[in-house]
C-alpha cells in the first residue's frame, strides 16, 4: 500500500489508501530551488489563478464546459479497464468531477491535487464515499512516495501539460514503479494547441504533439531490486470523441498502458510499427500513393504541390458507391494516415471514426487533423477485438487491410452486427486466384502473414455473415492501371522523393511496385471490390 513522508510540522496520518484513513487533506512538501523550480512556481501561480472560482467552467477552462462534461465524461470512463474493488491513484484531481465515479467502483481512490481551496472542494463534493482519500500535493515532490506495486489503476485527466518534460520523464519512472504488474496508466493531454475558450493573462500550459507523451511512456522501464525489468505496453490511444462531435477538435487525446514484463512481445503491432509501417516508411509510401494514402486510393504528386484536396482517384469512385448522407456515421477500418476519413468527412459531411492498430498510422493521422475542423476521430485499436454497441454505424469502409485478418468470418459477423439496418459495408482487398498459389506467391503470402482468398469466396464469407445484395467484383486490371500510373509519377518525380529518402528506398518502392505488377499480371494477385448490405 501507499507511503506519505510528510512535513516535519505535519501531523501524523493513516495510510492514505486505508479506507480508515483520516479524512481531510493532507499537505506534502512540494520542495524548492533545483532547475524546475521556476516552472512549479509559474503553473502553481497559474491555477491559483484560476481556482478562485470552483466551478466547473473555471477547472475545464471553457465557457461550454458543462455540454462537454456531458459527453465526455461518459466517454472517458467508458475507456478504463475494470478497476472494481481495485486500487486507483488519481493525479491532478481537481474538484473531483472523476473522483465521484470512480469510487463509485473502486476498492480505494486516492485523490490528489496540488492546490488546497480545489482539493478541499472534491473531498466536500465527495467524502461521502467512504473508500477514498484527499491529499494536497505536487506530483514532481520527491516527498510524495507511493510504495511499490500498489496500484491498480493510476488515472489522470489534464496533468502532464502542467509539467516540464523533465518533470514527466521522472514522473512516468515513478508511475511504473508504483503500478503493480498487469495494472494500468490512463491519461489524457490537451495536444497542439489551446481548446478551452476562457480568458487566460499567461498560459504556461505545454501543448506538446502526442508523439512526445507516446515516445516517452513507450520507452519508460522500471527495475525491481532482483533486477526483473517492466516496461508499459499500449492498450489504447485515441482522441476524444466529444470534442470532435461539439467543437471538430482533434487535439484532446488520451492513451491507455498496461505494465508488463519488459520480455513480453509486441506482437503483430510491434511488427507493424517496427517493421513494415516504421514512420520513414509511412512517409516514403505517402510518397507514392498519394498524399493522406498508405494503400491505393490516391494520386502521387510532387512534393511541392498542395494535395489534400487532389482527388482521390479510387477512393472517391468508390466512396461514390455509398450514397453518403450528412450526419451519418462511418467506421473506417485500418484507416492509416487518415487521407479516405477527411475525404468522406469533408465531401459528405459525415462523421467518421478510424481505427488502425499501427501506433504509427494513428500518430500522423491526428496532425493531419489538426486544423482541418472536420468530424474524424482516431484510434489505436484492433478491429478483431475491439466492440462497438449493434448499430452504431452506417458505413463500414476498409481499404486494402483485412487482408491481414486471419479470422475473417469472425469480423465480418461483428461488422453485420455494428451497422444499423441498411447499413452497407465496402471493403477493397488483395485477393488470390482459386486453386493452389505457386510456390513463389504463397512464400510472399507467408512472408507477409497476409490471408488471401479468391473474390468469389470473399464474397461468400459476406454472405454466410448475413450480409444481402452482396457485390464481389474482380477489380484486377483497374489495380495494375493505377500500379503503373503510381509508378509512372513516382519514377518522373524521382529527384524530390531522393531530396528526402534515400537510392535504396527508391530502389524498394520502384522494385515492390514491379513485383505487384508481375504477380497480379500473372493471375496470381488479384485485388477485390466488395459492396454489401445489411
Amino acid at each position: 500500500m501507499a507511503e506519505i513522508e510528510k512535513d516535519a510540522d505535519a501531523d501524523a496520518v493513516e495510510h492514505p489508501l486505508s479506507a480508515s484513513a483520516e479524512r481531510r487533506p493532507i499537505r506534502i512538501s512540494n520542495g524548492t530551488g533545483g532547475p524546475e523550480a521556476e516552472e512549479r512556481k509559474a503553473q502553481r501561480s497559474y491555477w491559483e489563478e484560476h481556482s478562485r472560482d470552483l466551478t466547473l467552467e473555471a477547472m475545464m477552462l471553457d465557457s461550454r464546459a458543462a455540454e462537454l462534461d456531458k459527453e465526455e465524461r461518459p466517454e472517458v470512463l467508458s475507456l478504463l479497464p475494470s478497476y472494481e474493488g481495485k486500487s486507483v491513484l488519481e493525479l491532478g484531481a481537481g474538484i473531483g468531477r472523476f473522483t465521484g465515479e470512480l469510487a463509485k467502483t473502486a476498492g480505494h481512490v486516492l485523490a490528489l491535487d496540488f492546490i488546497e481551496s480545489v482539493i478541499k472542494k472534491n473531498e466536500s463534493i465527495n467524502a461521502h464515499y467512504k473508500n477514498t482519500s484527499f491529499i494536497c500535493a505536487d506530483v514532481t515532490s520527491p516527498d510524495l512516495m507511493i510504495e511499490a506495486n500498489s496500484i491498480d489503476l493510476i488515472f489522470s485527466n489534464w496533468l502532464l501539460m502542467y509539467l516540464s518534460d523533465e518533470e514527466i520523464d521522472k514522473l512516468v519512472e515513478r508511475m511504473v514503479k508504483w503500478l503493480k504488474v498487469g495494472g494500468y496508466i490512463f491519461f489524457r493531454e490537451s495536444c497542439f494547441h489551446q481548446s478551452g475558450d476562457l480568458e487566460r493573462k499567461v498560459n504556461p500550459t505545454h501543448y506538446r504533439e502526442p508523439r512526445f507523451y507516446t515516445k516517452v511512456f513507450k520507452e519508460c522501464q522500471a527495475f525491481n531490486q532482483d533486477g526483473t525489468s517492466f516496461k508499459l505496453s499500449l492498450v489504447t490511444f485515441k482522441c476524444i470523441g466529444a470534442y470532435v462531435d461539439i467543437k471538430k477538435d482533434q487535439n484532446q487525446t488520451c492513451w491507455l498502458w498496461k505494465k508488463v514484463n519488459s520480455s513480453e512481445d509486441g506482437g503483430f503491432q510491434s511488427f507493424l510499427d517496427n517493421v513494415q509501417y516504421k514512420a520513414s516508411g509511412i512517409l516514403r509510401y505517402e510518397r507514392i500513393f498519394g498524399d493522406g494514402y498508405v494503400s491505393t486510393g490516391g494520386v502521387a504528386v510532387p512534393l511541392n504541390v498542395v494535395t489534400y484536396h487532389y482527388p482521390p482517384e479510387t477512393t472517391k469512385e468508390f466512396v461514390d458507391k455509398l450514397d453518403l448522407k450528412p450526419g451519418q456515421k462511418v467506421l473506417d477500418v485500418g484507416c492509416g494516415i487518415g487521407g479516405g476519413d477527411f475525404y468522406m468527412a469533408e465531401e459528405y459531411d459525415t462523421h467518421v471514426v478510424g481505427i488502425d492498430l499501427s501506433i504509427n498510422m494513428i500518430l500522423f493521422a491526428l496532425e493531419r487533423a489538426i486544423g482541418r475542423k472536420c468530424s474524424v476521430e482516431f484510434e489505436v485499436a484492433d478491429c478483431t477485438t475491439k466492440t462497438y454497441p449493434n448499430h452504431t454505424f452506417d458505413v463500414i469502409y476498409s481499404r486494402d487491410t483485412i487482408l491481414h485478418i486471419q479470422d475473417k468470418p469472425s469480423l465480418f459477423k461483428s461488422f453485420f452486427k455494428w451497422l444499423k439496418p441498411g447499413g452497407k459495408v465496402l471493403i477493397s482487398d488483395y485477393c488470390k486466384s482459386p486453386g493452389k498459389p505457386s510456390e513463389e506467391f504463397a512464400a510472399y503470402i507467408k512472408q507477409r502473414g497476409y490471408d488471401l482468398h479468391d473474390v468469389e469466396a470473399y464474397g461468400q464469407m459476406l454472405k454466410n455473415a448475413g450480409f444481402s445484395h452482396v457485390i464481389a467484383e474482380d477489380r484486377t486490371d483497374q489495380f495494375l492501371g493505377i500500379l503503373q500510373k503510381e509508378l509512372d509519377k513516382f519514377e518522373k518525380n524521382k529527384d524530390d522523393f531522393l531530396s528526402d529518402f534515400s537510392q535504396g528506398d527508391y530502389d524498394d518502392i520502384v522494385n515492390g511496385w514491379k513485383a505487384k505488377q508481375q504477380r497480379s499480371s500473372a493471375g496470381e494477385q488479384r485485388w477485390g471490390l466488395f459492396i454489401a448490405t445489411k
